[in-house]
């Protein structure tokens, strides 16, 4: 038996008596083998009991290498374990990036592919979406490789897995040259400004992030992130749609540390430390929050706005930031942009679960007419036969749950209660 473990954030415990953290891929198998109940944990930055169990907690914190660099076809192979803050320094330093990046580098790469975790930008997918092959071991330990290649329609809807159908022990994933950013952050920008110029701030940078409280019809920050090489001449304007450019360095939230962000200011840098919001060395808040999320199709921005503002006054104590970005479609199953470039709406709460759970089913009822999709690792209360509607590959995942893990090794309660 173990102390119980619990998430990043501190509000979920999990229920597991045993966590073991192998350091061979031998040692792994044994535990694979030996379990009736099993989960991996990858940087627990998920909110909610997608990785929970009742037996068996594993952490991968020591398959955190680089395996393998491929110039020819531009992809790195990683073992599971790896945060993207290590990996993107190696990159790097041997001249390639990443396409896109979460806010965080402190978590895990097979974790956020798992659960659809997203950067932002337009033209930009989802982390997962840089998948190209995994190795996994099934429940009788054995390895196995899926590939973009090789396994087609299959492997689309294994990258998001849930956690469900195997123990993740490698990702290959695409590559890029590497190249600079600049990032731009401009202050108070009218909510009524989005219903026109919505598209146009959006485009107009690599990645955009738009920030606010819900509360007197401004977003109190927009933080552009540009690539360098494509204008290195470009110089960033005074004002943008009535919000004005910031005069030092900003943290979406007010009464914490800028130093923890990553640098604005325009000043040119490497990529992964301008595509993230928070920087590697420092821990980017208190972990006293909690977070939710909800994918709404990107035609339907300025609507969902609305709709969301309706609650301002509800949100008021409880809401810390909410940030919005955009998200380009992609063909992976169980991903919340399936087949629809999206909006994610995100929201920071006060560590307050009774009253937040007291709130979510009224923004989930206003962003219903939308179709909005829950992140995965965050809060929602949305019903489980609503979640399932919204997903049109809802059924073949079932069954590649059922044909990867017969004996429902890896089932847990979220997976019973999504897709039972």
């Amino acid at each position: 038996m173990i102390e119980k473990q619990q998430n990043w954030a501190g509000n979920y415990t999990y229920s597991a008596d045993r966590l073991h953290c192998p350091s061979t891929l031998e040692q792994l198998q044994e535990l694979v083998v030996g379990s009736n109940k099993l989960k991996v944990l990858g940087s627990r930055h998920s909110f909610n009991d997608i990785a929970d169990t009742t037996q068996d907690l594993i952490s991968l914190e020591h398959f955190d290498h680089v395996v393998a660099l491929d110039r020819e076809h531009r992809t790195v192979t990683v073992e599971a374990g790896i945060k993207y803050g290590q990996l993107c320094q190696y990159l790097d330093q041997a001249g390639y990036a990443l396409h896109n990046m979460a806010s965080l580098p402190h978590i895990s790469v097979a974790g956020a592919c798992a659960t659809g975790t997203h950067g932002s930008g337009d033209s930009h997918g989802n982390l997962a979406t840089a998948v190209t092959a995994m190795e996994m071991l099934t429940p009788n330990g054995e390895r196995v490789v899926v590939s973009r290649e090789q396994d087609g329609e299959r492997f689309r809807g294994v990258v998001i897995g849930l956690g469900g159908l195997g123990v993740v022990t490698k990702l290959t994933l695409d590559v890029v040259p590497a190249f600079e950013m600049r990032q731009d952050v401009y202050e108070n920008l009218p909510l009524a400004q989005l219903e026109n110029h919505f598209d146009e701030i959006q485009t107009s940078a690599y990645s955009a992030s738009l920030f606010t409280d819900w509360q007197s019809g401004m977003f109190k920050q927009v933080w552009l992130k540009r690539r360098i090489m494509v204008d290195p001449a470009f110089k960033a304007e005074p004002e943008l749609f009535g919000a004005t450019l910031a005069t030092g360095q900003r943290h979406p939230l007010a009464d914490m540390p800028p130093e923890n962000c990553t640098q604005q200011m325009g000043v040119p840098g490497p990529w992964y430390q301008r595509m993230p919001h928070f920087r590697m060395e420092f821990t980017p808040s208190n972990g006293e929050e909690l977070q939710s999320e909800y994918l709404v199709p990107r035609t339907h921005a300025f609507a969902a706005f609305t709709a969301i503002s309706r609650l301002s006054d509800q949100m008021a104590p409880l809401l810390q930031i909410s940030e919005v970005r955009t998200i380009a479609a992609d063909d992976l199953w169980m991903s919340p942009c399936y087949q629809q470039p999206c909006i994610g709406l995100h929201f920071t709460w006060q560590k307050n679960w009774p009253a937040v759970k007291q709130l979510l089913p009224l923004i989930e009822e206003q962003l219903a007419p939308f179709g909005a999709r829950p992140h995965w690792g965050k809060l929602f209360t949305m019903a489980p036969a609503r979640v399932q509607s919204l997903y049109p590959k809802l059924l073949e995942f079932q069954q590649l749950l059922r044909a990867y893990d017969p004996q429902g090794k890896f089932r847990n309660a979220f997976l019973d209660r999504y897709f039972a």
